[in-house]
Formats: structure tokens, sequence, C-alpha cells
């Protein structure tokens, strides 16, 4: 009987320390939205390419699995999804990632014209998601990050 009791106050004892094995105290990684590159224009349907840039601020390698992303632009939704692109950002790096989307604007054509009759005027944004990371043990890391983009960056013909 002491035996038993003794078994199971090791096991006990453990297997509360493996959740210390699997603690992670690293600073979590940036996600942020840096281009919106549009790809094709139709009446009903749009082709971007957003590309997303992923700063690791930690001393080890982040291994990236997929980013599941809400994109808004002022006060609606450009697209949302995921992407199951994986890639490696070295210690205290960043890399870039790109992801092709396809959504239709006409809904809120009112609202794009609006921001581009001023095409220097920056647009705010709002990514919203998860950052699916880590190799063997997945660790999700929530994104919420508010920035800007300057749609005239983006212009081909304003470059020539």
């Amino acid at each position: 009987m002491l035996r038993i009791f003794s078994l199971m106050l090791a096991l006990t004892l453990g297997l509360t320390g493996c959740a210390f094995w699997f603690e992670d105290d690293s600073p979590p990684p940036h996600v942020s939205l840096v281009k919106v590159e549009v790809v094709r224009a139709k009446l009903l349907e749009q082709k971007f390419r957003l590309y997303f840039r992923v700063d690791n601020r930690d001393d080890a390698d982040l291994t990236v699995r997929g980013l599941i992303y809400k994109v808004s632009l002022g006060d609606f939704v450009l697209t949302e999804g995921e992407s199951n692109e994986w890639l490696t950002v070295a210690p205290r790096g960043h890399a870039v990632f790109r992801v092709s989307v396809r959504t239709n604007l006409w809904p809120q054509i009112r609202e794009v014209v609006h921001m581009l009759k001023n095409p220097d005027r920056p647009v705010p944004y709002r990514l919203e998601g998860e950052l699916k990371t880590g190799l063997f043990i997945g660790n999700d890391v929530q994104v919420a990050h508010n920035g800007e983009i300057i749609p005239g960056d983006f212009i081909p013909e304003r470059h020539r």
C-alpha cells in the first residue's frame, strides 16, 4: 500500500513538473501588414497579394506554420482567411511572407473610392488573427495590430 501511494505521489509530482518543461517566457513574435499589392481588379472580383512581416523578438529560431488572418481597411473587412505557409525566422530577425487573396469590394465601392481619392493619405488597417508557431508543440500567438498603409505607394502608375 505504501509503495502504491509513493508511486502515485511520484507520478503526480512528476506530471505537474511537465507543465514547467513547456512553459515559454520568450517574447511573442510581432506580425504586421507591410504591403498590399493589386494583382488584378475587375468589377466583381479583386485579387491582392498581402505581405506580412513576422518579427522574431527571441534569441532562438522561430518556426511559423501559418497565419489565420482578418484584415480590415477603415471600417470594412478587406479579406480573411488562412495561410499554411511554413517559414523559419532567424533569432532577432524578420521574414516576410505573402498571401494571395480574392475578394469582392463592390459592396464597399464608395468607401474604397473615398480612400483612394487622396492616395497620399494613410489608410488605417487592423490585422487580427493567430500566428501558428512551433515545430513539434504548437504555440499559437494571438495577433492584433493596428497600422496604416499609404495607397499611393502601391499604385504602379504613380512611380513611372
